[in-house]
């Protein structure tokens, strides 16, 4: 477990280790290097309750064989709440003897060796319980590195989203998904038309390629390519996740050839039924959406949701 001290007792102090050399290797100068979790780890997890500073490390790696310089900083998931992890996290910097916390810092790791360069995340006292995920990145000889830093706050889990402003347009199904629990969440979403004719979609539960962090709001787009060229259709979203997290939304839609209906009485009798029928089956049998929980890569676009 990381140390974890009360934040009134926090110094903040950089100490880049150098250890001994690593597996023979040739002295190539663009061997490649490499960041992680100190210790090998694939990412950091620290945990704590509010008001207290979280320490640890990451390490970078140089097998080239010279002096490599690489740029870290911290970065965050924007939750639009104080409990962003962003701001929390700190290197350390020395001026005029004295050590101050920066969101950067650079170091220089000899050639066939690993530095060690420990962080602090000060954790405020009144930090929202739940997982606040950011990351540390490494910049150095034109490329880019970052390992996933996984901040909890201990406290009440609480799995629980949103599914809002569905909408259909043409091919395509558009909808917000909201995170308003403390916990992130992998949604499974599925996707249901229902026509006059009968179904003209039913699209079985998949997983996203997302991970929705707490507090977050994405927009996402179905595709439709084949949908029907006339009918009323009320399309139904249902997103789940898990410890019982679910919510659904629905939108309804008409789907008309206008060049084809506008010359015939018969396409216009049907459209008419169409839109009439839907009608009473949404009055009649249409289910209230359910969601799970306490009120406060498709095309993707990202913002703070509201509490």
């Amino acid at each position: 477990m990381p140390y974890v001290r009360p934040a009134s007792a926090c110094a903040l102090a950089l100490a880049v280790a150098c250890a001994g050399p690593l597996v023979a290797a040739p002295a190539v100068a663009d061997a490649g290097w490499s960041l992680g979790g100190a210790g090998g780890r694939p990412y950091v997890y620290v945990e704590g309750e509010p008001g207290t500073v979280l320490e640890d490390a990451v390490s970078v790696r140089n097998p080239g064989g010279r002096p490599l310089t690489v740029r870290l900083s911290g970065a965050h998931e924007a939750r639009g709440t104080p409990g962003d992890s962003g701001p929390w996290f700190a290197f350390a910097r020395t001026t005029g003897g004295h050590r101050i916390p920066v969101r950067t810092v650079s170091v220089t790791v000899p050639a066939r060796s690993r530095a060690d360069v420990p962080f602090t995340v000060a954790v405020p006292a009144g930090a929202a319980p739940g997982d606040h995920p950011g990351s540390v990145v490494a910049s150095a000889d034109g490329r880019s590195a970052a390992v996933r830093l996984r901040l909890r706050v201990v406290g009440p889990a609480l799995s629980a989203l949103t599914v809002e402003h569905v909408a259909v347009r043409g091919g395509r199904i558009s909808y917000e998904l909201v995170n308003r629990g403390t916990t992130v969440l992998t949604p499974r979403l599925a996707v249901r038309a229902d026509g006059v004719l009968g179904r003209a979609l039913d699209r079985p539960e998949r997983t996203l390629p997302l991970d929705l962090s707490p507090g977050r709001r994405v927009r996402l787009t179905e595709p439709w390519p084949h949908h029907p060229a006339l009918d009323a259709v009320h399309v139904r979203v249902t997103v789940t996740a898990a410890n019982g997290a679910r919510a659904s939304g629905s939108a309804s839609a008409r789907f008309v050839p206008w060049g084809a209906v506008a010359g015939s009485g018969t396409g216009l009798t049907l459209l008419a039924a169409a839109v009439a029928g839907v009608a009473v089956r949404r009055r009649r049998h249409r289910p209230p959406d359910r969601q799970t929980g306490e009120p406060p890569r498709p095309d993707l676009e990202l913002t703070g949701a509201p509490r």
